[in-house]
């Protein structure tokens, strides 16, 4: 052998047992090259579309907010499908419309799940974190969880290992209008640990609960479900000592900057235990910011309040960060839709879409990997005011439906009429240009899809063919007590 030859020949064979340890090394760390993606999806409540400096912000700083959308990309047309929390989170943990699975007016509660109501998520509906259990995610939900109190209805039953958080909005406390509720707990699983829960500290424990899990369960793939309380449903958010009194925008402001700190602290920690490049994270609203005496929230550019099928209360703030799946600084003006990404995990995961029931969400990975030209999967989307269908979106138009009543005030009381109007609202987010009188053909269509959408949801008192039960409870509920 020539002495080239032979130096090739050491040089490969080094090369050979420097892959074989590494490989080893890898192995013996628990590294899998197979390995699913872990899923972050923090969801935060009552969050207007312009409260971020990304979507335009004038008051709040979110520098860490703007880095997720800078180092990954910006939805601006995705929709919760109700304006108001509990609705909203039914659809995102089922993939369904609200009134598909019987939370989109729960009687007696009204708009949202009230404590100790009899109601809750069905038993039978399969959630995302019941999907990614079937592929070994470790399943986590840390906030708030609004879909049932009693037990049968707990995030513990519907496939999330653990819970720590509160089980309904922040303002469902005791009160002097309400003195048959209980103070506001803070629950570990299916136990109260707090009472009242000192909401001052939500989250910063929120977030240094997510950080511990992760660390936890680094070695296996797992989903952190992070529905924040804040800024929240009370009319003074709250936040930590180390922000209160130092935004622009008073108790508001101050909630809102410490849930972008949240944010920079998660992702630093992504980083810390290299996790970052195998995690999908989304940050998103539950619904618009409502309207508040003084002003609070910002829906800008958007037209209209939280609590409404107005594009301020519907279309919220959302970013999705991967490095080196989705592209950098990028924006997707495709419509998609929090009931979206439940088919979208399930298929990173490797995990099956139940096929059972209908599910309203599509796969919209080629929208978030910025696939040439990749489009929306819906030809039509639905605005749902509690039960009742308001307004049809198809592409860039949307279609107010003409109503002799018309219900607002988060309630069926005091209904209106209401005319029929056309927004381009890819152009006009303020609603404020009504165009039906020169698109007589695209009203027709929008119509048709309304009227495709009563046939299968429901509408009102008109009842749906494809709608599954709520979930109900037989006999009196119980309060979530410290001596539970």
């Amino acid at each position: 052998m020539s002495a080239r030859s032979a130096t090739q020949t050491a040089i490969a064979t080094a090369i050979v047992l420097s892959l074989c340890s590494a490989l080893a090394l890898a192995q013996d760390e628990g590294a899998d090259p197979d390995r699913p993606p872990n899923f972050i999806l923090i969801f935060v409540d009552n969050l207007g579309y312009g409260d971020v400096g990304c979507f335009g912000s004038p008051k709040h700083q979110t520098p860490y907010l703007d880095r997720m959308a800078a180092e990954g990309m910006k939805l601006t047309h995705c929709y919760a499908t109700a304006g108001v929390c509990t609705p909203s989170r039914a659809s995102l943990m089922t993939g369904c419309y609200p009134r598909r699975i019987g939370l989109d007016f729960p009687a007696p509660d009204g708009a949202v799940l009230r404590p100790m109501s009899p109601n809750g998520l069905h038993p039978d509906e399969i959630t995302i974190a019941e999907i990614l259990k079937t592929k070994g995610y470790a399943t986590t939900i840390i906030g708030k969880w609004h879909l049932g109190d009693q037990p049968v209805f707990l995030p513990t039953r519907q496939g999330f290992d653990s819970f720590l958080g509160i089980p309904y909005s922040d303002n469902a406390h005791k009160r002097s209008n309400r003195p048959h509720w209980p103070e506001l707990p803070l629950m570990q699983d299916e136990k109260v640990i707090e009472q009242p829960v000192d909401r001052d500290y939500l989250t910063k424990r929120y977030t240094e609960r997510a950080i511990e899990f992760m660390t936890e369960k680094r070695d296996q793939p797992f989903f952190i479900y992070l529905p924040h309380a804040m800024p929240g449903s009370t009319t003074t958010p709250y936040s930590s000592p180390a922000f209160k009194g130092k935004s622009e925008n008073g108790d508001w402001g101050d909630s809102v900057e410490e849930l972008d700190w949240s944010t920079g602290e998660i992702i630093a920690a992504l980083k810390r235990l290299d996790l970052d490049d195998n995690t999908l994270m989304i940050w998103m609203s539950d619904n618009g910011a409502p309207k508040r005496k003084p002003l609070q929230g910002i829906n800008l550019p958007m037209g209209g309040w939280g609590y409404t099928t107005r594009e301020g209360g519907q279309r919220v703030p959302c970013i999705a960060r991967w490095p080196g799946k989705i592209p950098a600084g990028k924006e997707c003006a495709e419509v998609a839709v929090t009931f979206d990404f439940l088919p979208t995990f399930a298929k990173l995961a490797g995990a099956d879409v139940p096929t059972d029931r209908v599910i309203d969400g599509r796969d919209i990975w080629p929208l978030l990997a910025g696939e040439k030209n990749a489009k929306s999967p819906h030809e039509a989307f639905y605005y749902y005011y509690l039960d009742q269908l308001q307004c049809v979106r198809s592409g860039e138009w949307k279609l107010r439906l003409p109503l002799k009543k018309k219900f607002g005030n988060l309630s069926r009381n005091r209904p209106t009429p209401d005319t029929l109007a056309l927004f381009n609202v890819a152009d006009d987010p303020l609603e404020s240009k009504n165009l039906a009188a020169e698109h007589a053909d695209i009203v027709a269509r929008l119509t048709d899809y309304a009227e495709r959408a009563r046939e299968d949801l429901g509408d009102w008192d008109r009842p749906g063919k494809n709608n599954r039960p709520i979930g109900k409870i037989s006999g009196k509920p119980k309060p979530q007590m410290m001596s539970q």
